[in-house]
Parts: structure tokens; C-alpha cells; sequence
């Protein structure tokens, strides 16, 4: 039995007596043939499949009247188009291109996001994009969340896809970020290692306390201080996703800006009025991707790009800053008063 809908399919399966001692993914597999068994894999791995309400090992067997559900997020039929949509590129060659992203975009088309995309970008851009992402996604590596900034790359080639995406995997790609929290972090630097995955009962959000969780290590180090907020210095170890949010959130710290995993109600101890009705305008995770290092495809030498922080929040650390004032950072208070009247 299915229900299936715009942007989800819900799927349960009672085991038959023929069913009986078949692996887990060899019966979806068998079940549903539109499942791909990178699909069926993935889903087990992050939390999307339950039999007889609990999560499953991938290669467990079945048994009779066992009940196996799925949760798939559906797919987007149509093909990515080509999009005259400005890029901000930091580097490109014959086998990679690197792109500043910005906050908004998306990476590439989903469910309720089909153009507009880095992807659309990249396929008006370039004409010789990978084709192992697939259709929706040629090129794409890794990904960043829509309102984080900062540097992606992209393959150009197959060659070029299979070498980075071999660098992930064995987490040889280094990534670093700045983000501004709340509250006064606790120490000049550290690190947090926790398991991230699918949250229990929100889907949509990620977790450290999933009962699939995957290893995931956050290294911090404080930049600049401002009483009510710290500006830090982040790098990941790995990449799950929502890692940086999921991690900084446990400890205390949510991201400002963060829709999803901050505290609405940090902005309340704001007295500053220019501080705060900046903060109000301030719609996205104060999350940017600063550094991007891996080794290049073809030379095989490491290459390292970096982005500069990005206007939105160099305003919102300037502000910061005036209202709590660092050794070089001071600003006129003023000047960003009148600015926002």
C-alpha cells in the first residue's frame, strides 16, 4: 500500500510467506521497481525506513506479517533547464568550477524549489557539466543549505566528479565556515563530537539524538566576542547535513538567523534598537562557507579558494560590534543607525 503526494510517498508492505528470509533492500527493491538501490540504501541509512516500527539494519532479513514502511521524498520528473542567473565565480577550468553561492539559492531543483537553482546557473553557464548526478543535479558534489553562503564546486567532468566525490567520502576535502551565534561560548576553542541524523519525530529537521545517527566532528575556535553574541571560527570533520546548526544548537549556541534550530526568543535580550531591527531583517542562518580546500581533479595538487564574509552579516558583526566594541572592530553606532532609519 502506498499514499503518495506532491511532495512525499508513504509507503507500508506487509511480508508475505514468499517474502520470508529475503533481505531488506532486496525486497524493496523487489517491491517497488521505481526504487533504485542507492534509494532503498540511503533511505535505511537516514531514518526513512521502520519494520514493525523500528529502524532496520540494511541488510537485515524478514520475516513473516514483518511491516515495512517508507517514507521517499517524491521526485521532480521534469528535466533542469538552463537559467541566465548571475554566478559569483571564484575559480574555474576544464574539470571544476568553484562558486561563491549566495544566501536564497537553492543547489539544485526539489520539491517546491523545480528552477532558480545553482544548477539552472550552472547549465546556462557551462556545457560540459557531469552527468553522475543525474538530470536534476549534474555536477553537484555536495551541497549547502539554502540560506547558508559561500563556496560550492561543481564537476565538469565525470573524471572530475568521481575524484571529489572520492575526496568526501574519505573525508579528504576541507571545509571551513564562520557563523555568528548566540551567547557567550564558553572557551576559545574546542570541539563537538556527536551523532547527527534524522530527528525522531520532525522529519524535516536532523538530530543528535536519532537512533540512526552518523558520526559527525565539529571543530570551534572563538573570533571576536560580543557579550551577546560570538562570532566563530568553524570546521567540519564531516559532512552530515545540518551538521554545523544540529552541533552549535546542543551546545547552546544557536545560529542567529536560523529558522529552523534557533531561539526566536534570544532576540528579546537585544536593548540596542538598531541592533534589533537589523536582527529582524535578518531572514537567514548567519552561516557562510569561508574556506573550500581539496585536491585538484587533474594536477592532483591541493587547491585552496576562500570567500570573504558576506555583506549581510559583515553588517550584522559591525553592529555587534558597536554595541559591544573588540579590540580593532569598533564602529559608529550612529552611522548604522541612520542607515537603517
Amino acid at each position: 500500500m502506498s499514499i503518495e503526494t506532491e511532495l512525499s510517498r508513504e509507503m507500508r508492505f506487509v511480508v508475505s510467506e514468499n517474502q520470508a528470509g529475503l533481505r531488506l533492500d532486496v525486497f524493496l527493491a523487489q517491491a517497488d521497481e521505481s526504487f533504485s538501490r542507492s534509494q532503498i540504501k540511503n533511505a535505511i541509512e537516514e531514518g526513512d525506513v521502520t519494520m514493525n516500527g523500528k529502524p532496520p539494519k540494511v541488510s537485515q532479513h524478514l520475516k513473516v506479517g514483518d511491516v515495512v514502511e517508507i517514507h521517499l521524498e517524491a521526485a521532480i520528473d521534469a528535466l533542469a533547464i538552463p537559467q541566465d542567473i548571475p554566478l559569483s565565480i571564484v575559480y574555474e577550468d576544464a574539470s571544476i568550477i568553484v562558486i561563491n553561492k549566495p544566501a536564497g539559492m537553492v543547489v539544485h531543483p526539489a520539491p517546491g524549489n523545480p528552477d532558480n537553482t545553482l544548477v539552472n546557473a550552472l547549465l546556462f553557464h557551462c556545457h560540459d557539466l557531469s552527468g553522475i548526478g543525474g538530470v536534476l543535479r549534474p555536477g553537484i558534489v555536495h551541497r549547502l543549505d539554502k540560506e547558508t553562503s559561500g563556496l560550492i564546486v561543481a564537476a565538469k567532468s565525470d573524471e572530475a566528479h568521481r575524484s571529489l566525490s572520492a575526496q568526501f567520502e574519505k573525508h579528504e576535502v576541507h571545509k571551513k565556515y564562520v557563523t555568528l551565534v548566540w551567547g557567550n561560548v564558553k572557551g576559545q576553542s574546542g570541539e563537538i563530537l556527536l551523532p547527527v541524523g534524522r530527528h525522531p519525530v520532525d522529519r524535516k529537521k536532523m538530530s543528535t539524538r536519532s537512533r540512526r545517527g552518523k558520526d559527525a566532528l565539529t571543530l570551534w575556535k572563538v573570533r571576536e566576542r560580543y557579550g551577546l553574541a560570538t562570532l566563530l571560527d568553524v570546521e567540519i570533520k564531516t559532512g552530515r547535513t545540518h551538521q554545523i546548526r544540529v552541533h552549535l544548537t546542543e551546545r547552546g549556541y544557536p545560529l542567529i538567523g536560523d529558522m529552523v534550530y534557533g531561539n526566536p526568543s534570544k532576540l528579546q535580550t537585544v536593548k540596542d534598537a538598531a541592533l534589533k531591527a537589523y536582527l529582524k531583517l535578518f531572514q537567514r542562518q548567519a552561516l557562510h562557507a569561508a574556506q573550500l580546500s581539496f585536491l585538484h581533479p587533474q594536477s592532483g595538487e591541493r587547491v585552496v579558494f576562500t570567500a570573504p564574509i558576506p555583506e549581510d552579516m559583515g553588517n550584522l558583526r559591525a553592529l555587534f560590534r558597536a554595541v559591544a566594541p573588540v579590540p580593532g572592530g569598533n564602529t559608529g553606532l550612529q552611522n548604522w543607525k541612520d542607515k537603517l532609519r
